[in-house]
This record gives structure tokens, C-alpha cells and sequence, in this order.
């Protein structure tokens, strides 16, 4: 079963988004030709957005390696970034059947009129088995792994119905579309709580900028593109030691300005390929469950966030937050954990942050700022079981360099250790053990009733 799933995931989404579309595309009544074009278009969206977060990770990793090394802000806990992150997860016993479980919990509760959401996302599946295998190796139960995993699933796809509305109203073309990712459904609690709590605020609840608004402001300074240069640049500057250095690195740190600016201007234009590729799947979609069951019944396809990520608040906010974090993981007392080549996780804190601040950018950023100072010491307070999932797996697994943790480290990750959502879970089983389980899976019951009766109802 381990090599089975190992494999299917080993394709990646850019190999299996054009074979899953083709084949839902000809089971809801499209055209082959039509469904392969759709799926083919979504798997180059991925090839383009790898593409784009590989370029960013490799130019900016290097400079902020430097930035640690020349003003010695190395702390005990080891980024070892969200691709080490699901490796480590998929090689567990946990890992290896997320998929067929996760499927199956799906299908009961869509049987049982408890979801809308059809979660297509196998590659954020690694998310559920990343909580699965902590709680897997810290209570050496195999059970409390799999308990762990499926109450997230459950509370990730409640989420996903609850905000899809919201979600499908604020990007556009996004109809029929949900984000059952608990990465990011893990913030949308504190986005809701925080842009509430601003309205009070004086001052702030009058400022009411968007990514458009910034551009009229500031002219070419409110540009994702402009800012993405001059916070390259900026980083270029800082891993320099003295100014003999930087004059000698001059074209090094305009190189690495372009390259962010760059990263900004091509997200979105290649996350309008996710768009182009859905459309035509989301809108027969619609269109056979109404003619099967009528106007008021809806189906979601649970997509990655990756489809919104090319936003340009996201992308402004994200850019922003970048080194704001980096000053947070050193000053925070108590935090262990430099977030490095976890920084390109950044844009998707803010994919259902946008819809409940409507896109406003300072919001947006005291929304991120919140959950990210919360996130370092929630991956600082995991890194223990986790660093222990991770030697085991690199026991395990030898060749696979990316599980190793460095000796003297502990393992963490932005993605998916930093989540509200993980962390609940991972406190339950740890400190209340048994009371804990008995708590989520109360959770996680009152979650489908209520969702179930929401959906009954029309809502």
C-alpha cells in the first residue's frame, strides 16, 4: 500500500490533475477533448507554480542563510520546509493509507448528507498525515495517529462548507470551488475573530485599502511587482558584511530584486491557469446536479489553495510579512524556530484570510502578524514529537537526505506545524490524552450535525 500511494503521489499534481479532470470530465458529460484540455491546463498551473516557488526559495534562501550566519540569529529548532515536512508524514504507517482512509470518510459523510465538498487535493493529504504521524510516534499508537488524522479531515471539510461561499464571492471564477486544506482553514477562525475586533479600533477601522486601493495611493510603490524589488534588494543589502561587500555584490542584490519582483508579477498570471483549466468542470458541474436534484442542491470540488494564491494582497502581504517574521522568530522569547525554507509557504496563510478582511491590506497583515508569532511557537512547542517522527523516517528511509535532521537541531515547518488547527489536536492527545479524544470527537460530531442541518436547510 506504501508503494502504491507512494507512487500515485510520487506523479505529482501536474501528472495526475490532467488525468483526474479527463476522467470527471467525461462522468459529469464533457467532451474528452474538452476535459483533457481542462485537466492538461490545471497541470501546467502546477508546473508554473513550482517553478515559480523554486525560483523564489533558491534566490532568496541563499541570502537569508546569510543574514543568519553574519548577524548570528541561528536558533535550536531546524526549518526543514513542507517538502521534507510531507515526506516525513507519507513515510509513516499513518501516511500510507491517509489516502483510501481520508477518501472514505469523505464518501460516508457525502452519503450521509453531511458535506458538499468532494476533496480532490491528494497532494495536501500529506497535511493530515503530518498530525497523524506526530501523534503517531509520541503515543507509539498507530490508532492515535489515524484518530488524530480523521478528526482533522472531518473539521478541515465542515470548514471547507463553511467558508465556500464566502470564498467563491470574494475570488472570482471560483464558483462550485472549496478549500479543504487545514493549513489554511486553520487561520480563518483568527481572521474572522481579529477583522471583527478592528472595527473597534480607532483609526484602523476607517482605513479600508485594497491591493487596487494601494496602487492609486502609492502609484508604482503600491505595485506587488515594484515592492517585490526593492524588498530583494533590501534582503541583497542585508546579507552583506560591510560596505566593501556590497559594492562588490551590487549585481548579485539587483539580480535578487528582479527575481522577487518577478515572483510576484508570475504568480498570478500563472494561477490564471488554474482558473482557465476549472472553469469548464465547475460549471458542468453545477449544471448536472441541478438537472439531477435541482437548483438548490450544491456539490464542491475541494481544490488546492494554490488557485488564489496569485492574489494581489495575498502577494503584497505576504512579501511584507516575509522579513517581519524573520524579526519575530529572533525577538519573541521563548521561540526556537527560524523559519528559512518554509518562508515560501507565506502565501497561503492569507488564501481564506482575504474573504473575511474583504482584501483589506492592513488588516490582512495584523490578521498574518496575529497567526504568525502564535505559528513560531507552535512549531516550537511540536518540534520534540516531530523531530522524532523525522529520525525515524530517516531511519527508515537513508537515502532520502531531506528527512535528516541536522545533529545538535530539533524539526520544524512552517507548513503544517504552525496551524491553530494542528496544534489543538496535537495539545489534546498530548496533555488530556483520553479526555482530550473524547473532546475532538465531541468536536467533531456537533461539526457534522450542524453541518448536516445546514445543508438540509438550504444554507
Amino acid at each position: 500500500m506504501e508503494s502504491v500511494f507512494s507512487y500515485i503521489i510520487g506523479l505529482g499534481a501536474a501528472v495526475m490533475m490532467p488525468v483526474i479532470f479527463t476522467i470527471l470530465g467525461v462522468c459529469i458529460g464533457i467532451k474528452f477533448s474538452k476535459a483533457l484540455k481542462s485537466g492538461l491546463y490545471v497541470g501546467v498551473g502546477f508546473v508554473g507554480l513550482s517553478v515559480i516557488t523554486a525560483l523564489l526559495t533558491s534566490s532568496l534562501g541563499p541570502a537569508l542563510s546569510k543574514v543568519v550566519e553574519i548577524y548570528g540569529l541561528e536558533l535550536q529548532v531546524f526549518d526543514m520546509g513542507w517538502p521534507a515536512a510531507a515526506s516525513v508524514a507519507y513515510n509513516t504507517l499513518v501516511g500510507s493509507f491517509i489516502i483510501p482512509v481520508c477518501l472514505g470518510v469523505n464518501l460516508v459523510l457525502l452519503l450521509l448528507g453531511c458535506t458538499r465538498t468532494v476533496n480532490i487535493d491528494l497532494w495536501n493529504y500529506w497535511h493530515f498525515a503530518f498530525i497523524g504521524a506526530v501523534v503517531y510516534f509520541m503515543t507509539e499508537s498507530v490508532l492515535w495517529g489515524f484518530f488524530a488524522a480523521i478528526v482533522c479531515y472531518i473539521i478541515t471539510l465542515v470548514l471547507a462548507d463553511l467558508t465556500a461561499k464566502r470564498f467563491q464571492k470574494f475570488y472570482p471564477n471560483m464558483e462550485g470551488i472549496s478549500i479543504p486544506q487545514p493549513f489554511c482553514q486553520g487561520f480563518m477562525p483568527f481572521a474572522v475573530a481579529i477583522n471583527k475586533g478592528l472595527d473597534y479600533v480607532p483609526g484602523i477601522n476607517k482605513v479600508n485599502i485594497d491591493s487596487e486601493g494601494m496602487k492609486k495611493k502609492f502609484g508604482l510603490f503600491g505595485e506587488p511587482l515594484f515592492l517585490g524589488v526593492i524588498i530583494g534588494i533590501i534582503i541583497g543589502c542585508l546579507a552583506c558584511k560591510d560596505s566593501a561587500e556590497l559594492i562588490d555584490k551590487i549585481p548579485a542584490t539587483l539580480g535578487l530584486g528582479i527575481k522577487m519582483g518577478a515572483v510576484m508579477e508570475l504568480i498570478p498570471r500563472v494561477t490564471s491557469l488554474f482558473i482557465e483549466g476549472l472553469k469548464p468542470i465547475s460549471d458542468a458541474t453545477r449544471e448536472l446536479i441541478a438537472k439531477k436534484f435541482g437548483e438548490d442542491k450544491e456539490l464542491y470540488i475541494g481544490m488546492s489553495p494554490a488557485l488564489v494564491i496569485g492574489h494581489p494582497t495575498t502577494l503584497v502581504v505576504s512579501l511584507l510579512l516575509i522579513p517581519v517574521t524573520l524579526v519575530l522568530a529572533v525577538v519573541l522569547p521563548g521561540n526556537q524556530f527560524l523559519p528559512l525554507a518554509s518562508l515560501a509557504g507565506m502565501f497561503y496563510v492569507f488564501v481564506m484570510v482575504l474573504p473575511y478582511t474583504n482584501g483589506n491590506v492592513l488588516r490582512s497583515f495584523i490578521v498574518g502578524l496575529v497567526v504568525m508569532a502564535l505559528g513560531l511557537y507552535f512549531v516550537t512547542w511540536m518540534a520534540g514529537d516531530f523531530t522524532s517522527a523525522a529520525h525515524s523516517v530517516a531511519l527508515a528511509h537513508p537515502e532520502d537526505a531531506s528527512v535528516a535532521v541536522p545533529s545538535g537541531f530539533q524539526a520544524g515547518a512552517l507548513d503544517f506545524a504552525s496551524s491553530p488547527l494542528s496544534t489543538l489536536i496535537y495539545a489534546c492527545c498530548k496533555y488530556l490524552q483520553y479526555i482530550g479524544a473524547a473532546a475532538l470527537t465531541l468536536l467533531a460530531l456537533a461539526l457534522v450535525v450542524w453541518n448536516r442541518r445546514r445543508i438540509k436547510s438550504g444554507k
